[in-house]
Parts: C-alpha cells; structure tokens; sequence
C-alpha cells in the first residue's frame, strides 16, 4: 500500500520529490514508521495588529500560533494510526518554544478519494482541503482550498473572508542535509495574516499507532 501523499499526488508526481521528501511523505501504517522532526524557525510572523484576536482565538484550540519571533525550537511529529472510524490518519503536530511559552499546532490528515483533508485543532473543528503539487526542485507545494466548520450537530461550509489561505513549501537541501519549510497563511481580502520559515533534521522511528498526546480530544466523521 503506498503513502496517503503518493496516492494524492499520483506515482509519478510523487516521483518527482526528494528521495528525502518521498520518504517523510511516505510515513504510513504499511511502512510502519514514524517521522521526528526537530529545528529551528528563524522567523515567526504575523500580520498587522487587528490579526492578533483571530490568531489569539485561533490558539484555544491549537489552530494559530499568535506569537512572533525569531530562532524558535520547534519540533514536528508524524504519528500514523488508525482514527476510531478506521481511517488512515497521520498527524502533524508541530510544537514551538517562544521564550517561556509552549505553543502547538494540531494537524491530523486523511485522504479522501484522492484528496487529503486536514483536520485542524484539538478537537478536528476544521477540514481543510489540500491541493499538493511538486516545484522543479523536487520540494512539495501544499495550498489549502475550502474549509468546513463541525461541532456537534453543526457543520457548515467556512466563508473565507473570515479564514485564511495558507501556501507551504517543504524542501531539502543537499548541502546542508535539512528539511527546509517556508509557509505564509493571507486572507482574499485583508492580506498577510501569519507566516513562518525555518529548518529542520528528521530521523524516523518503529510506529504502529500514534502517541495519545499527539491525537485529537475527539474525531470527526465529517470531511
């Protein structure tokens, strides 16, 4: 069985990355692995003041990072396991040390058909569609698309004008032998909201289901 992402992206784009991207993006349940990631992003940013309610909002449920700054440690985790509805899930958790504060991003993604969906924060609040393409330097290009909102009884397609449209591109270098990440997240109408770059080394790890830590409080059947 091959990676949600080859199956997405298609065997011969997914042939096309790194041999070091095909692996990471190659973490799954068939191959048993899990990928650790751990660096440094040398800049954290944000828009203008009037983004900080929405980021702030955003970090109740691990969503946004509000704060800024530059060389943040961070650490990044691909867990895959099976979701409680016997899905193929592997998450993206992504913690950051700015200087006292612990701040932390939830990501669990599926695939559905042939496109992934993203769940973002603690409790899968927002599914996000991913468009995923390969650039000529072998890295990956993920841009995320339309958003619905669950909770309880209540799903609803999220309008972006209230929400925002985030661009990430993932590549290594030869040269110096790390994973290098640059993502911007902009509003249709109001711009710049939130962006960040850094680098990273991986090693990948024995994995036949995820730490609890890093799984949702609850999971969502809806996509």
């Amino acid at each position: 069985m091959t990676s949600m992402f080859e199956r997405a992206l298609g065997e011969a784009q997914f042939a096309r990355l790194h041999p070091m991207l095909q692996r990471r993006f190659g973490v799954g349940l068939d191959r048993a692995e899990a990928c650790i990631g751990r660096g440094v992003m040398s800049e954290i940013r944000r828009g203008p003041w009037w983004t900080v309610p929405f980021l702030q909002i955003g970090r109740l449920r691990n969503i946004l990072v509000p704060d800024v700054g530059d060389d943040v440690p961070f650490t990044i985790e691909n867990h895959p396991y099976l979701d409680p509805f016997g899905r193929e899930t592997v998450t993206f958790v992504r913690e950051y040390t700015v200087g006292r504060r612990r701040r932390r991003f939830d990501a669990t993604m599926i695939l559905v058909g042939d496109r992934i969906v993203d769940f973002l924060g603690t409790h899968q609040h927002l599914a996000v569609d991913l468009d995923l393409a390969v650039d000529e330097d072998g890295g990956l290009l993920l841009t995320s698309n339309a958003q619905r909102f669950y909770e309880g009884l209540v799903g609803f397609r999220f309008p972006m004008l209230f929400s925002g449209r985030a661009t990430l591109r993932e590549r290594y270098d030869d040269a110096d032998g790390r994973f290098h990440i640059d993502l911007e997240v902009r509003n249709d109408r109001f711009g710049f909201l939130f962006g960040y770059r850094g680098s990273f080394t991986c090693h990948w790890v024995p994995a036949t289901d995820a730490p609890r830590r890093l799984k949702p409080v609850r999971h969502e059947l809806r996509t």
